[in-house]
């Protein structure tokens, strides 16, 4: 019997609740599948900063580091926003968590569950069996690039730094993923950069366009700007099927297809290196306006989860069944966020109960 450890690392705001039923969820797989995952829960975030006075402790890191796989859920919240020094925000403590194991690879599908359609801010036709996956560079960039600061200028006022930095090793590593991602899926990769007016998009180009020539002519690439992504996307969603991008160009065309699919609060995602544990959490953020009232979308986190079953613990199949069975569940029943006429409006428990039910039918 294989087992897993897992660290779960709650958060803030809504994180305790979405996890709660994650939980369940990972107790289902367990049963239905015979293995033990051991679970060891430690703090991230605001909440860690509260407790220990950092937003990520060595000891956490340490544990994180020992697992299996890492299911994050959401950090932060007004309660710290410019109350807390800029080194010891919530976000930090994930940023550190990122950056020390390394998970350059960061994989956000932005899929539109039919059931989901009709609540997009687009037209039905334009994201009805939209299939999209992001592949960003997460460890490098403009939010880890060196120099980086606030100074004073010599002759008053101030000046912001900040430092867009790609090395051609760490292009190659996240274009592999990408290309590897494509040969699995629909076989095209649109690479997206800013090469008409930065140094760094262009040996992005440069590199993605030398490594598909060399290992991957298999796949279709074609190279756009992100600008004309961003465009794109509004435009014809579906002509996508991998994405890959830098840290900053990810991170705000991942949020910009998370709309397409109805919801920030249904979308999954996963972190990766080279080896050790991936880091999994839902997109969305930690809500703290609805925080402990119960009503929260759990479905994100669980989504994340059946990431991890795929991506970290090799178990495909199982993954399967609770992407299936969260399809599913929407046929019956909604959270707040996601709810319509015609559907029973239940609450995180009642979403995870809804999830259970269809697993349950497909064991």
């Amino acid at each position: 019997m294989s087992t897993y450890n897992i660290m779960l690392l709650p958060g803030d705001g809504i994180g305790p609740e979405i996890t709660a039923e994650v939980c369940r969820v990972m107790d289902w797989v367990a049963n239905a599948y015979g293995v033990t995952f051991n679970t060891d829960e430690g703090l991230i975030g605001g909440c860690a900063y509260d407790a220990e006075g950092t937003p990520l402790s060595d000891e956490t890191l340490a544990k994180a580091k020992a697992s299996d796989a890492i299911l994050l859920a959401c950090v932060g919240g007004p309660k710290w926003d410019g109350k807390t020094a800029y080194d010891k925000r919530p976000e930090a403590g994930l940023l550190r968590l990122r950056k020390d194991l390394d998970l350059f690879a960061n994989l956000r599908p932005a899929m539109c569950f039919d059931a989901l359609a009709d609540a997009s801010s687009l037209k039905r036709e334009l994201v009805a069996g939209l299939d999209i996956l992001f592949v960003r560079e997460l460890a490098g960039g403009v939010y880890f690039g060196e120099p980086r600061g606030i100074e004073d200028l010599p002759g008053g006022g101030r000046v912001g730094i900040n430092t867009q930095r790609y090395t051609d090793a760490e292009i190659i590593r996240i274009a592999r993923v990408a290309f590897e991602m494509a040969r699995k899926r629909g076989g095209r990769v649109h690479s997206a950069e800013k090469a008409n007016v930065m140094e760094a998009g262009l040996l992005w180009r440069e590199e993605v366009t030398k490594l598909h020539a060399a290992e991957y002519n298999d796949v279709k690439l074609e190279h756009i700007l992100a600008d004309n992504c961003a465009m794109q996307l509004v435009k014809a969603p579906k002509q996508f099927d991998v994405i890959l991008t830098d840290n900053l160009f990810g991170d705000i065309l991942s949020d910009a297809a998370a709309m397409l699919t109805g919801s920030l609060g249904m979308l999954p995602s996963a972190s990766l290196g080279d080896g050790g544990p991936g880091l999994y959490e839902p997109v969305h953020g930690s809500a703290p306006d609805i925080a402990g009232q119960g009503i929260a979308n759990p479905l994100a986190a669980i989504l994340s989860f059946a990431m991890a079953l795929r991506y970290s613990l090799s178990m495909g199949e199982a993954a399967d069944k609770v992407e299936a069975a969260v399809s599913a569940a929407l046929n019956e029943v909604r959270t707040g966020d996601i709810w319509a006429e015609g559907f029973e409006k239940v609450g995180t428990s009642g979403m995870g109960d809804a999830v259970l039910k269809q697993l349950a039918k497909a064991q």
